[in-house]
């Protein structure tokens, strides 16, 4: 029987295979097989040692195993900074992650290795190994029980974004959640989050009259908080009856819990264990947050009606809420109690995080860039509905400079920088990078956004380049920002709706202006990015 032993990193005897060479009739044929084996995502061809393996005249012939090779690079395992000892490479990362992360794939190339307090990460800047990463299947999976998995510390095995693929709760979840929250649902909240939007006016009224400055991060917190539990509960929080009323205490304790989450995760899982300080407070708050809201879900405003088809239940329920209790599929099921309670805990903690970052950002990019103000205005006075009309989904997202703009800010000041996945086993990624099966691995979005392979003047803002065919013809995962496949975000018609619909409002009332007096810092310790210093004025128009 002919057989030919093959290896992908010559040092590494776990990467060499004999294999029966019989039914190869071609090169192609080898290829394939090679790929089938070592688990290679992309590859145009096979090598040996020396010279190009062109024909598979010489198989059985060979004097020495094969080399395999992708785009003509020898296999290599992924590189990065030498870690120094227990804290890793800690202190060459943070705080600044996002700029020292940008540094290392200048030096190390398109998929780096970084350690951190004992745990190994993988990260990529090259949008074709972020579009295997998220074909959740074979290769890789989101499996947020890893215990290297940037969610590990916020993991459960019954929310739609919290749970592991393999998880019983994930099918249902799956089934339920993303109706509640498609185009069509969500349009008919629209109201419910203008009410919002406009019960903000009369505090940014009263700042602007005394004089007043304010830190955008912090007020966006509150109206994005106030959004959220509109749409998902159906309640009013008033975070805006006046000017300083604190935050409900169900967004201060998931604001408070996913900021020690991401602290204890950045300490390494030995941190965790702790019986006292930030281990503690955090299974603290967690336990908190989940009997708030499970009381919260008890006064959700609901409609009394009977059960639903979930394409109807979607479109005429008060509040998500309400349609996760209401929804029956075609066997006449229902998504169980304890799944409605895990999943609106994720949905209001992570679309109103993830949304008052966003919408600190496009204010910032608002007052940052000269001139975008104005042409914003301009459209979305135009565009205003007119008496007795209202915002529609359709409307606001026909708007041209609207959406170039959101998209440009996302692009450039992405909120989320971690969606991570596990490696089911070895693989050999595109470029020629070998990666051990268990690994965990992140598309950063914040670098694949502006990855100078795939954007002209990536760092450059510039919102009409979205007009551009070059732009509209990208490799499909250069832009991302709500990850892809089966485990992309769920909320995210909910949270560009939101902030569509809030932008809109705020620029047709208001003016802002710029009146930080120090550089833009942004949280390294956070589970978003978002905005710490920056602080504006409005300006009645």
């Amino acid at each position: 029987m002919p057989v030919e032993t093959f290896f992908l990193i010559e040092a590494d005897e776990t990467t060499h295979r004999t294999l029966d060479v019989t039914k190869v009739k071609s090169t192609k044929d080898l290829i394939r097989l090679a790929a089938q084996e070592f688990s290679i995502l992309e590859t145009k061809g096979s090598q040996s040692q020396s010279t190009p393996l062109e024909s598979i005249d010489g198989l059985g012939k060979s004097t020495g195993p094969i080399r395999v090779t992708i785009d003509g690079h020898s296999i290599r395992k992924p590189s990065g900074p030498s870690p120094l000892p227990f804290v890793g490479n800690h202190f060459e990362i943070y705080p600044d992650h996002l700029g020292n992360h940008g540094r290392l794939f200048l030096k190390y190339g398109s998929v780096i290795r970084t350690e951190n307090m004992g745990t190994t990460t993988y990260l990529t800047d090259d949008p074709e190994v972020a579009r295997h990463l998220f074909k959740d299947g074979l290769f890789f999976t989101k499996k947020t029980s890893h215990p290297q998995h940037p969610l590990y510390f916020m993991r459960d095995q019954t929310g739609l974004f919290t749970c592991d693929t393999e998880s019983p709760a994930f099918r249902a979840s799956h089934k339920f959640v993303p109706p509640g929250l498609s185009p069509q649902a969500i349009d008919h909240y629209t109201p419910l989050i203008l009410g919002c939007v406009e019960a903000s006016f009369k505090v940014f009224d009263e700042l602007e009259a005394n004089g007043e400055i304010f830190n955008v991060y912090q007020y966006m917190f509150k109206l994005a908080g106030q959004v959220i539990y509109r749409v998902v509960l159906g309640l009013d929080l008033g975070h805006f009856d006046t000017v300083d009323k604190p935050p409900h205490e169900i967004i201060r304790s998931l604001g408070r819990y996913l900021e020690l989450m991401k602290r204890v995760q950045l300490r390494g899982s030995w941190y965790s264990y702790l019986p006292f300080g930030d281990p503690k407070l955090l299974r603290h708050e967690r336990q908190r947050i989940f009997g708030l809201v499970a009381k919260a879900i008890e006064s959700a405003r609901t409609s009394g009606e009977g059960d639903l088809p979930i394409q109807k239940a979607a479109k005429e329920a008060t509040c998500v809420v309400d349609y996760l209790k209401r929804a029956v599929d075609d066997r006449g099921e229902k998504l169980p109690a304890n799944l409605v309670l895990s999943n609106s805990v994720a949905l209001i903690g992570a679309g109103f995080i993830t949304s008052a970052s966003l919408l600190s950002w496009l204010i910032y990019t608002l007052v940052r860039y000269p001139m975008t103000q104005e042409r914003l205005r301009a459209e979305i006075v135009e565009q205003t509905p007119k008496c007795g009309e209202e915002w529609t989904f359709a409307k606001l997202q026909s708007m041209p400079f609207l959406n170039n703009f959101i998209k440009e800010t996302q692009r450039l000041y992405s909120p989320s920088f971690q969606a991570a996945r596990v490696a089911n086993k070895d693989v050999v990624l595109p470029g020629g990078y070998h990666l051990p099966q268990h690994s965990v691995m992140i598309a950063s979005f914040p670098h694949m956004q502006t990855n100078d392979r795939h954007w002209n003047e990536g760092e450059k803002f510039d919102p009409d380049r979205w007009n551009d065919s070059t732009v509209r013809d990208r490799h499909p995962s250069a832009y991302i920002p709500f990850a892809a496949g089966s485990r992309g975000c769920p909320g995210s018609h909910v949270a560009l709706h939101e902030v569509r619909v809030v932008l809109a409002s705020l620029v047709a009332r208001y003016s802002f202006q710029n009146v930080s007096t120090e550089p833009l810092e942004y949280d390294p310790e956070f589970l978003v990015t978002r905005p710490l210093n920056l602080y504006v004025r409005t300006m009645r128009l």
